[in-house]
């Protein structure tokens, strides 16, 4: 419901400043601008979903082949525990339990394309589960709400924009990025938890929440002993190898089991395929929302009162310049991109804001962005309160990638 008010507002705004822009400071441009930006953002919205499409056939080839060798039942019995007693209705051993650990561990490596079809085939599954098919489940929410949370381990994305984009040491930003996402997702979890009355407390829980705390802390301790230059060569070279492990796991166990890999691979992509030419209308109702919003100058005019705002109260504005791409964030991921590359072309990517920039991009995932494309698939428009709490997740992790760039660069 959130979704739809912000995307009735995006354009009411827009219309709203584009007449005063046009009325009282003569700005012919507007409204043609604006208009443009519905016809440009279409045009995006179908290239990022016909992009997806190799995307998403690839790897729901793949894990079509994992399904079929039986790997996924392996995922779901080592870490079933852990996320049955956060999303109490799934059934024990459920292999959607498998799909999740993978989109999670996708995401914890920062492989955005890897982790879009699995987390799409894990809602695909819940949404078998759900009762009322037009409306979010439980499960379906806390999965959303940790996807959205965006805890990434390895920023390579983030790393290689700022590597393109000439800065002397592109993994400075690891850290804080580590830290911004890491509070992001536990503020998310913690509120859907407490809405859900799961006990967070349970043993079965800490026990697996220290363990994977004990992990993160130890590989930073290791990458602490690196120098900047061999912290972006590790993290490479683990990311990528457990990636492309997976895909000869998969392949392995199913040439074992004697199963057909290509067919089961054919089979898959179609489904991925399918899955694509769905979410279109959900990507461009989005994007084409945004562009408005943008064209009308109403993103300048927030930027500006943000500024003024935080001058008046005496605090330090160095980080404004970074702000349209913390507000678009939450929206729209290639368009914070597209904000985060233009930041540091004008400012610089080591400059401050270009790494307040660097850090707000890593800090957290596309939530609303992330709620039509996840939610879009399976055809639920009832997501109740799925936005809000990812939002208010999105703006601890905003805020925190804001703080610590201060602590860190400033």
């Amino acid at each position: 419901m959130i979704l739809n008010y912000i995307w009735i507002a995006f354009f009411i705004i827009a219309f709203v400043v584009g007449l005063v822009k046009l009325i009282f400071l003569g700005d012919a441009k507007v409204f043609p601008d604006m208009v443009n930006a519905t016809f440009d953002m279409s045009k995006t919205g179908f290239e990022i979903a016909l992009f997806l499409t190799g995307i998403l056939s690839l790897w729901m080839g793949l894990l079509k082949i994992g399904e079929n060798a039986g790997i996924i039942k392996v995922f779901s019995k080592l870490f079933g525990p852990f996320f049955q007693k956060l999303l109490p209705e799934v059934p024990k051993d459920h292999p959607v339990f498998g799909f999740i650990l993978m989109n999670f561990s996708a995401n914890l490596l920062n492989l955005d394309n890897a982790a879009t079809p699995m987390g799409l085939k894990a809602m695909t599954e819940l949404q078998t589960l759900n009762p009322k098919k037009d409306t979010a489940s439980n499960a379906q929410i806390m999965f959303m709400i940790i996807n959205s949370g965006g805890l990434t381990l390895i920023p390579m994305t983030v790393m290689a924009y700022r590597a393109q984009g000439g800065a002397a040491d592109p993994s400075d930003i690891f850290l804080p990025i580590l830290l911004a996402t890491s509070a992001s997702t536990f503020v998310g979890v913690l509120i859907v938890s407490l809405i859900q009355k799961i006990n967070l407390f349970n043993r079965v829980i800490l026990a697996y929440g220290g363990g994977f705390f004990l992990l993160i802390a130890g590989f930073i301790y290791y990458l602490m002993q690196l120098s900047q230059e061999e912290i972006g060569v590790v993290s490479s070279i683990v990311s990528n190898l457990i990636l492309f492990s997976i895909i000869i796991s998969f392949i392995l166990l199913a040439v074992i089991k004697k199963i057909n890999v290509y067919d089961s691979f054919i089979e898959g992509a179609k489904d991925g395929f399918g899955v694509a030419v769905t979410i279109i209308p959900y990507i461009v109702a989005i994007l084409v929302g945004i562009g408005v919003f943008r064209a009308s100058g109403a993103l300048n005019i927030l930027e500006q009162g943000f500024a003024y705002v935080f001058g008046a109260l005496g605090m330090n504005t160095d980080w404004i310049p970074a702000l349209p791409t913390a507000l678009m964030k939450p929206l729209s991921g290639s368009g914070a991109r597209g904000l985060m590359l233009e930041t540091m072309s004008t400012h610089g990517a080591d400059s401050f804001v270009g790494k307040v920039v660097s850090a707000i991009q890593g800090s957290t995932d596309t939530t609303l962005y992330g709620i039509a494309v996840y939610f879009g698939a399976v055809n639920i428009s009832r997501t109740r309160y799925v936005a809000a709490v990812g939002l208010f997740g999105d703006f601890i992790g905003l805020v925190t990638a804001i703080l610590l760039s201060y602590l860190f660069f400033h």
